[in-house]
């Protein structure tokens, strides 16, 4: 029997620091098995899915830019994903075969987030793809207040708003920033190769979070920024272990060696 394995796939996807986490927690736990990275353009995406369906050693994949709305259309769907958050990023083979999708991104967002009361707290979310409809779900979960989205198109921002059933407003790119209790940018903004996000800071509050999704490069301008005025902020890495964590036990059988974390995060920004 060939050796499991699992993979991330996307366009981009030589940043991905998915494998060095797979990796590592696999090494921990003595499991046999690898992760890799794969490079899977919008064209070939239901080709890739349609080869790996047949392959008894793919054990799935971690989904990043630009496929996690598109994979809806290709694989089975039991929890609803389509229905509650609108985009996969993860997509598991199980023992008889059967491909299905869900999504891991919306708790593994929410992680650092859980000891903080966001109960009517006004939001700013930068971008409006796959990563902006797992936060906007876990965000009305949580109850927040007035959530203001800037995004290219403001009115995807707003049909975003209604899908979650959330109060606010959908504002392009260039407006100015609203007080808030928390920024969030999910958008590519900001990751290496990828055009800079311009923002100004200066109207949140002296105990606002800012909070990147992006982890190439783990500090981001819209961090350094925030740590300059001395606000809270939360980088890529809380996201991409939390949700790489639910992956892996979906992959592996077993749950990930999270008591490693320290060290984990030191050999990612090593």
């Amino acid at each position: 029997m060939n050796r499991p394995y699992a993979e991330v796939i996307g366009d981009p996807i030589a940043h991905s620091k998915s494998p060095l986490i797979h990796e590592f927690w696999l090494e921990k736990l003595g499991i046999e098995a690898d992760y890799r990275a794969t490079h899977v353009m919008a064209d070939d995406l239901a080709r890739f899915i349609a080869e790996r369906r047949d392959d008894d050693a793919w054990r799935g994949c971690n989904v990043t830019i630009p496929h996690k709305i598109a994979m809806l259309d290709l694989v089975d769907d039991p929890g609803a994903v389509r229905e509650s958050i609108g985009a996969m990023n993860t997509i598991v083979r199980d023992a008889d075969g059967r491909v299905f999708g869900t999504n891991t991104d919306a708790a593994g967002f929410y992680a650092p987030l859980a000891e903080v009361d966001l109960a009517g707290a006004p939001v700013v979310v930068i971008g409006a793809g796959g990563a902006a409809r797992a936060v906007l779900f876990a965000l009305a979960r949580a109850g927040v207040g007035a959530v203001t989205i800037l995004n290219r198109s403001p009115l995807k921002g707003a049909a975003l708003l209604a899908r979650f059933g959330l109060k606010g407003d959908a504002l392009p790119l260039s407006a100015a920033l609203p007080p808030a209790q928390l920024v969030v940018n999910t958008s590519a903004l900001g990751m290496k190769g990828q055009p800079p996000l311009e923002i100004d800071l200066t109207p949140l509050p002296e105990d606002a979070i800012v909070y990147d999704i992006v982890y190439a490069p783990l500090e981001t301008d819209l961090l350094r920024q925030a740590e300059a005025r001395g606000l809270e902020t939360i980088d890529g890495l809380e996201m991409l272990i939390g949700q790489a964590a639910m992956a892996f036990e979906l992959f592996f059988g077993r749950p990930a060696p999270r008591v490693h974390d320290v060290e984990l995060r030191e050999r990612l920004t090593g």
